[in-house]
């Protein structure tokens, strides 16, 4: 996401707009520039504040780090007399107003103790159908913090760091050492641990990759998801029947954590939401890669390395895929 908004200065559209609504901008911009002429330099503003203070700001505006930029381009593009970024097009779900997601999502968000980090490999920010918007749209603010990278130490996340250090933190990554949530918190009382739960965000090779080159990630408790949930996230391919998306994992271990099953249900609407639209607009559907070699359906080459081939006879008990 750009920082700031000074790109707009040389874009077709607002030069044709300084054409034609010059005097209007020099009204709402409260410029010295006379039409035709050159700009007269306006004198410094001096601020009354002491040093150190901080900056005021309007009612309703975000501050630095959170920068509302639908609003911002809204508000630029009044001043400049244009219609083209409307309220209408940028919805709370983030997607166009003929795909919107908005009616699935909760009216209120979900009001829960637990704290999700989601550390997100930086190939995810591009891809269009993402789980985690939908998700930090679904809870209230500060409980869904997403943070983009492959690698992470003290120095560079000083928070992240924290967190993991944190003894109600829990990391949600399946392995022998990881311990079932369900039996984790089955004898703790309900509002008596409040938890902070991260989350890797990528394919099953990246999030594997992060998590073992990152030491960090070693430091809080590991769990795993004992839940038997088909994935209804049908537009991408999943390696097995039981692998699942990030909004689905975080729905089932907040309902887990939470002690409510009804939050499950909340998270998972704008998803199945999103696949119907995806479908309906010619998406297929996607199986998983274990469904498609049990059946005999897998038709890309099998991989010539000997640790993928069995990687993927893992995936289907007591059968060869490929001679040796």
């Amino acid at each position: 996401m750009v920082d700031n908004l000074s790109y707009l200065e040389e874009s077709p559209v607002a030069k044709a707009s300084e054409q034609t609504h010059d005097n209007d901008l020099m009204i709402s911009l409260g410029s010295d520039v006379a039409p035709g002429g050159p700009a007269k330099p306006s004198p410094p503003a001096v601020s009354k504040d002491p040093p150190g203070a901080p900056v005021p700001r309007p009612p309703g505006r975000a501050a630095a780090g959170n920068v509302d930029y639908f609003e911002a381009f809204n508000l630029i593009d009044n001043l400049l007399g244009n219609h083209s970024f409307t309220s209408s097009t940028f919805l709370p779900c983030s997607r166009p107003q003929k795909v919107c997601l908005c009616p699935f999502l909760p009216p209120q968000p979900l009001e829960v103790s637990t704290c999700l980090y989601v550390v997100q490999h930086p190939a995810e920010e591009s891809r269009v159908l993402r789980t985690v918007p939908l998700l930090a749209a679904c809870l209230p603010l500060g409980k869904c913090n997403v943070i983009v990278g492959r690698r992470f130490n003290e120095e560079k996340h000083p928070e992240l760091a924290a967190v993991c250090r944190d003894s109600g933190t829990l990391i949600l990554y399946p392995g022998p050492k990881s311990q079932n949530l369900e039996d984790l918190v089955q004898y703790q009382e309900v509002g008596t641990v409040k938890h902070n739960v991260i989350i890797i965000d990528g394919t099953w090779s990246q999030a594997k990759n992060m998590f073992l080159k990152n030491s960090l990630f070693h430091l809080p408790k590991q769990v795993q998801l004992n839940r038997t949930l088909s994935s209804q996230y049908v537009i991408r391919t999943q390696p097995s029947n039981i692998c699942l998306s990030t909004l689905e994992c975080a729905a089932v271990a907040l309902s887990i954590l939470e002690r409510n099953d009804e939050i499950q249900e909340v998270l998972l609407r704008p998803l199945k939401a999103l696949c119907s639209f995806q479908l309906q607009h010619g998406a297929q559907i996607h199986h998983s890669k274990e469904h498609l070699l049990r059946n005999g359906m897998y038709d890309k080459p099998m991989p010539k390395n000997k640790r993928k081939i069995k990687r993927m006879e893992k995936l289907i008990t007591d059968h060869n895929i490929c001679p040796r």
